[in-house]
C-alpha cells in the first residue's frame, strides 16, 4: 500500500475541535480570544453550541480548526455527543476559583475517553488565571499542582489561561495542534469510499458563524 499522500503545500488539514465545560467558566471568551483577539466582559451565554474556525502554522503544516464552543447548562448536556463525535480534539474549560468547576471537567474528561474518538488529544484550560493575578492566590480552589497532577495521571495538555488578558490561549491551540495525528487524518483521507452511513450526520453550522 502506497504512503498516504501529503496536502499540497498550503493546503490546510481540518482538525474538529470541541470546548466542554460548565456554564460560566469561560470557554466562548477563551475561543473569541483565539479566533478575534478580542474579549468581551459580559458575554451572553452560549445557547446549544457556536461555530467558528481559525487556522494556525505548526511546522510545515497549516491547521484549519474547526471549533464547536458548547454551552455548558446542564440541560443542554445531551446534545454533547452531537458535538464531539469525530472531534479530534478537545478542550476542556475550568474556572480556576471553582472547585465545581475543576470536578465538572474531570467528569467531561472521563466521558470523553470513553465515548469521544479513539485516540482524541484531550488539553485542560484552567480559566481566569487573571483572577489570581489580581487578587492574589486567596481567591483560587484549584491549585496548579493539583489540576497538573490530574492531567498527568489523564493524559492530557494542560494550561491556565486567561481570555482576558491572552495568557496561554495561543500556545493552547499551538501545542493540540503538535500533537494532532496528522498521517492518521490523511490515511483516512486517502482512503476508498465505503459508502455513507447516514447516522453519522455532523451538526449544522450556523448560518451566520464567524470564520
Amino acid at each position: 500500500m502506497s504512503a498516504p499522500q501529503p496536502p499540497a503545500a498550503g493546503t490546510p488539514v481540518q482538525v474538529k475541535l470541541v470546548l466542554l465545560g460548565q456554564a460560566a467558566v469561560g470557554k466562548s471568551s477563551l475561543v473569541l480570544r483565539f479566533v478575534r483577539n478580542e474579549f468581551q466582559e459580559n458575554r451572553e451565554p452560549t445557547i446549544g453550541a457556536a461555530f467558528l474556525t481559525q487556522k494556525c502554522k505548526v511546522d510545515d503544516k497549516i491547521v484549519k480548526f474547526e471549533i464547536w464552543d458548547t454551552a455548558g447548562q446542564e440541560r443542554f448536556h445531551s446534545l454533547a455527543p452531537m458535538y464531539y463525535r469525530n472531534a479530534l480534539a478537545a478542550i476542556v474549560v475550568y474556572d480556576v476559583t471553582s472547585a465545581q468547576s475543576f470536578d465538572k471537567a474531570k467528569s467531561w474528561v472521563k466521558e470523553l475517553q470513553l465515548q469521544g474518538s479513539p485516540n482524541v488529544v484531550i488539553a485542560l484550560a484552567g480559566n481566569k488565571i487573571d483572577i489570581i493575578k489580581s487578587e492574589g492566590e486567596g481567591a483560587r480552589e484549584v491549585p496548579a499542582d493539583e489540576a497538573q497532577a490530574y492531567a498527568n495521571e489523564a493524559g492530557l495538555l494542560f494550561f491556565e489561561t486567561s481570555a482576558k488578558d491572552g495568557t496561554g490561549v495561543e500556545a493552547i491551540f499551538n501545542d493540540i495542534a503538535k500533537k494532532i495525528p496528522f498521517e492518521q487524518i490523511l490515511a483516512k483521507a486517502n482512503a476508498p469510499r465505503q459508502g455513507v452511513n447516514l447516522h453519522e450526520a455532523q451538526p449544522t453550522p450556523p448560518q451566520n458563524c464567524a470564520c
